[in-house]
């Protein structure tokens, strides 16, 4: 039998996108393309679990009322589809078939409550769109478009085959939705990156206060299965706060066959889901996160106040930090983040400094990379990465600083990190981060600002002995502000070239702090 490929089943997939492209847009048409592939998905997979099931009483010598009772027996499925929900009926519907799609997505939540509960039922096949709902003509030949869509583990040419599509597909709405796709969905390179940083393991918990659809718990997952690792003794939550985002992490989840995932709705700043015996928030080992960027947040009501040391404006779109120290705050004693956050983070004044001041203070900012700028949907502004790491903060000397506004390939609609400079900033991050310091560092007396504060650090800008070029002064500048808002230019003694020595705005212990810049060339 010939395999479906995954060529073969994304064509198939846009096909189906084709029937509803005329009538509604991506972003709105979405969620029906995820819930009939998620509903055809269990129904094939419930016909081949029952096909087996029969076999094998069979074999046993079990009566014929005995099979048939054990047939319709709901313990013994992955998922039980109730009759209204399974394809042999839902192929053949003519009338009211919007009505029957959402009765059959309610059955099945309804049957399977302890892992569905709330992700079908808000998916609406009569939902009005403009001034009407979609026929049942084109909704017809929708559910036809599935019906040559075979989705049994068999027909799979590897097993996560269906998991891939189905991320295949979040990446094709995003790139239809524009701005909103910020809301969802994560560049999978980038994702990728943030996942190298921290080197999650078998048995550590991993959370994603922001997951969207859920992305960056299914790569870490998928890193770990590459080397080596148990999964199933990976423990991975995730906290959404916009419904339907939330339903489509779900089921990207369980189409991952990752069906021990703890995925919550709500505000993660204001309410918190995940929370230990004591009802105290939940710790872990790694956290990821790509919160959304420079928004406003709500005080009023907030719980678990104790995670902020530092209270960031509420207007002004001033929540970045709020994230992240809401991130530190879930992270154990010796656990590791990797978050990506706007520039204005570096370098704002005000609460924010205060904020920078209180990381750097504790040792817990171990390195900051510059990202190139048009990596994220709905904005053309490079972003960065800050890693924090609360082991071996209290003795943690200096803080890193990574350029790579320059490893990236051009795009049509947005740029785009390869392997090669994937391997390029982790690399340097581990390397540099491992105490293998660069060959030409600026001093802190090159800078005089320094020199008339107390307690002040130096941050300086150098390259590594592993790169082939030294960042322009411009290009540096623009980073080194994360602590470092004042710059006078220095001499490399190693290149001859110009770049900026920093003094810190901050005060940290009263302690010289060196970072260090490495990028590449395309």
């Amino acid at each position: 039998m010939t395999k479906l490929t995954l060529s073969q089943l994304s064509s198939l997939l846009f096909r189906a996108c084709d029937d509803l492209r005329g009538n509604m847009d991506a972003s709105e048409y979405k969620e029906y393309i995820f819930g009939m592939l998620f509903l055809k998905r269990l129904s094939d997979l419930f016909d081949q679990e029952r096909e087996q099931l029969g076999k094998d009483l069979k074999s046993k010598g079990m009566a014929p009322a005995v099979i048939d009772t054990q047939l319709d027996n709901p313990d013994k499925y992955t998922f039980f589809v109730p009759v209204e929900a399974r394809w042999s009926k839902i192929q053949h519907l003519k009338s009211n078939v919007g009505t029957s799609l959402n009765k059959a997505l309610e059955a099945l939540e309804e049957a399977n409550v302890d892992a569905l509960q709330d992700v079908l039922k808000g998916i609406n096949f009569n939902k009005k769109i403009g001034q009407r709902t979609l026929d049942d003509d084109t909704l017809s030949n929708f559910i036809q478009n599935f019906e040559k869509i075979p989705l049994r583990d068999e027909n799979f040419e590897f097993p996560d085959l269906l998991g891939a599509a189905y991320e295949y597909l979040i990446k094709y709405f995003a790139d239809s939705a524009g701005k909103k796709a910020g809301e969802f969905y994560t560049p999978a390179d980038v994702v990728r990156t943030l996942v190298e940083v921290v080197e999650p393991q078998a048995g550590m918990s991993v959370c994603d206060p922001t997951c969207g659809s859920g992305g960056m718990l299914i790569q870490t997952r998928d890193y770990i299965q590459e080397c080596g690792g148990n999964v199933r003794d990976l423990s991975l939550f995730g906290q959404e706060s916009i419904g339907t985002t939330w339903s489509i992490c779900k089921m990207n989840m369980l189409l991952h066959d990752i069906s021990h995932a703890d995925i919550r709705q709500e505000d993660t700043l204001r309410r918190p889901q995940h929370k230990d015996e004591s009802g105290e928030l939940k710790r872990y080992d790694r956290v990821l996160a790509n919160p959304p960027f420079s928004q406003n947040y709500i005080k009023k009501d907030l719980e678990y106040s104790g995670r902020f040391s530092v209270w960031l404006p509420e207007k002004g779109k001033k929540a970045d930090l709020m994230f992240a120290q809401h991130m530190l705050a879930v992270l154990k004693a010796d656990g590791k983040l990797a978050t990506v956050m706007p520039h204005g983070v570096l370098f704002r004044g005000g609460e924010e400094r205060e904020a920078r001041k209180h990381f750097l203070e504790r040792g817990w900012l171990e390195a900051i990379i510059g990202l190139p700028a048009g990596l994220f949907y709905g904005t053309g502004i490079p972003a960065c990465v800050l890693v924090m790491n609360k082991k071996g903060a209290q003795a943690r000397k200096h803080v890193v600083f990574i350029n790579a506004d320059r490893d990236y390939r051009e795009g049509k609609a947005q740029n785009f990190l390869r392997p090669e400079d994937i391997s390029r900033i982790v690399h340097a991050y581990r390397t540099l981060t491992a105490g293998k310091r660069a060959s030409c560092l600026a001093t802190r007396a090159a800078c005089p600002s320094a020199r008339s504060r107390a307690k002040t650090s130096t941050a300086t800008s150098g390259a590594t002995s592993t790169t082939r070029r030294h960042p322009s002064r411009t290009t540096c500048a623009r980073i080194c502000t994360a602590a470092c808002p004042r710059s006078k230019s220095t001499r490399c003694s190693t290149s001859g070239r110009t770049t900026a020595a920093c003094a810190s705005a901050v005060s940290w212990r009263g302690l010289a702090r060196a970072s260090t810049w490495t990028s590449t060339p395309k």
